[in-house]
């Protein structure tokens, strides 16, 4: 049986990915594509007590044990549900995976990519098939954040400026250093002219 595509979705807050990625994944499954949707954190049950604890914590949370924390819900992840899934030879759409370690953590902490790339060879080896980016201006993708009101804004999105700007860089040097699966989309634009340029790569995908 031919493996499944991995596909991940990547980005700043409130740069769109979440809603391109579930747009996708009904396009795939309108073509009688077997298709899995899931997240980063929270796509297994221990997946999900770590996203709340990642996102919702009011306690300081050190960027080190941020760290661990992904990879550990990363790990899981792709052992429960990402591997056994490509094997079936489904296509798996994954909102958030590596890279944003490599931009949260790596860059906007300060940790260094080096050392997040060190765990994920060890832990979390798989590698995409393709990466979209959706890229913006902090200011344009904060403010879509605002507009969701206060309660649904976690300690991601609470971020300051200068955060921000450091994961999208982060996000784009990475792209620019992988030109075979990265595809960088100006979510800046309409959605409907997003997906329009992400769907003209998907059939080049999946024929």
């Amino acid at each position: 049986m031919k493996r499944g595509l991995f596909l991940t979705f990547e980005g700043i807050e409130g740069c769109g990915k979440t809603t391109q990625l579930n747009r996708a994944a009904d396009w795939l499954k309108a073509r009688g594509r077997a298709v899995v949707a899931t997240r980063e954190p929270g796509g297994t049950a221990l997946g999900l007590r770590l996203r709340e604890a990642l996102l919702d914590a009011h306690e300081n949370v050190e960027a080190g044990a941020e760290l661990l924390l992904m990879v550990a819900d990363r790990r899981q992840h792709l052992i429960e549900m990402i591997e056994p899934a490509l094997a079936a030879g489904t296509a798996v759409l994954c909102d958030r995976y590596t890279d944003s370690s490599r931009a949260y953590q790596g860059a906007g902490r300060g940790l260094g990519e080096a050392v997040v790339d060190e765990l994920h060879r060890r832990f979390c080896p798989r590698v995409p098939d393709r990466t979209y980016l959706f890229d913006c201006p902090v200011e344009v993708a904060l403010a879509r954040v605002a507009q969701r009101g206060g309660a649904g804004i976690d300690r991601f999105e609470r971020e300051e400026l200068a955060f921000h700007r450091r994961v999208r860089a982060a996000y784009r040097r990475r792209a620019r250093s992988k030109p075979k699966t990265f595809r960088m989309l100006d979510a800046a634009e309409p959605p409907d002219s997003v997906f329009a340029r992400l769907e003209k790569d998907l059939e080049a995908l999946f024929g």
